[in-house]
């Protein structure tokens, strides 16, 4: 009985050693498994570009192609945007997203008839604060061309430009939709289309009749920038 016991005893500390050294295996591959996580998460950190710039560009009401001096006509409604720029890209995916603080210059004209018939106009020019949003898909087919696409929110807050006749709303939103593409990897020209989403009219007088409630306006606008991310 005592010489079997013994072995016995000798079979549970072989056991207990097995256990032993398997869970130390079994820590190290954890602890392995940790780090070459944290690893390829920093990777991916120091892949993803996160890039701020300059921006400027101009704002239509019609984008003119075949006669492009249109473009720059009063009537056309042509005005100036320019601010700060940021951009953050996903890594790998070429998915990114961009957020913009810009000063713009908007100049419109007003038309109307007066109690005689006659044609009046009235022309206005408003300053605003813009930040539009961007979602943004980068095409990475060529590394010294690089196209997009992008669509996002753009709200505006006006801080100045009013006139007595056409008096507009402090804030304003639209939707942007637009495309455009990037050289050399830093410099970016894109032109979009903004679709207004409320009604900007606050105040509509014609011959001391409030016409407000008869009118619903809504701001749409081309616009085309170009970008240069550092």
């Amino acid at each position: 009985m005592h010489a079997q016991a013994g072995r016995h005893g000798a079979y549970r500390l072989h056991t207990l050693s097995i256990t032993l050294i398997t869970w130390k295996k079994m820590n190290f591959f954890w602890k392995a498994l940790a780090v070459a996580m944290i690893a390829l998460m920093g990777t991916q950190a120091a892949n993803a570009q996160f890039r701020f710039g300059i921006k400027a560009g101009l704002n239509l009401n019609k984008l003119h192609v075949n006669d492009w001096k249109n473009n720059f006509n009063q009537d056309n409604g042509c005005g100036f945007t320019g601010g700060v720029m940021t951009e953050f890209t996903v890594p790998l995916i070429g998915l990114c997203f961009d957020a913009s603080l810009m000063y713009t210059h908007m100049s419109a004209t007003t038309t109307f008839d007066n109690a005689t018939g006659q044609d009046m106009g009235e022309a206005s020019s408003k300053n605003f604060f813009n930040i539009p949003v961007n979602v943004k898909y980068r095409f990475g087919m060529v590394p010294v061309v690089k196209p997009f696409i992008f669509t996002g929110p753009d709200f505006a807050f006006k801080f100045g430009g009013e006139n007595d006749v056409f008096k507009t709303k402090t804030f304003q939103c639209a939707w942007n939709i637009g495309l455009g593409f990037e050289l050399f990897n830093h410099l970016q020209i894109a032109g979009s289309y903004g679709i207004g989403m409320n009604n900007v009219a606050k105040h509509f007088v014609s011959d001391d009749i409030n016409l407000t409630s008869d009118f619903k306006i809504k701001n749409n606008y081309w616009t085309i920038t170009a970008a240069y991310l550092f």
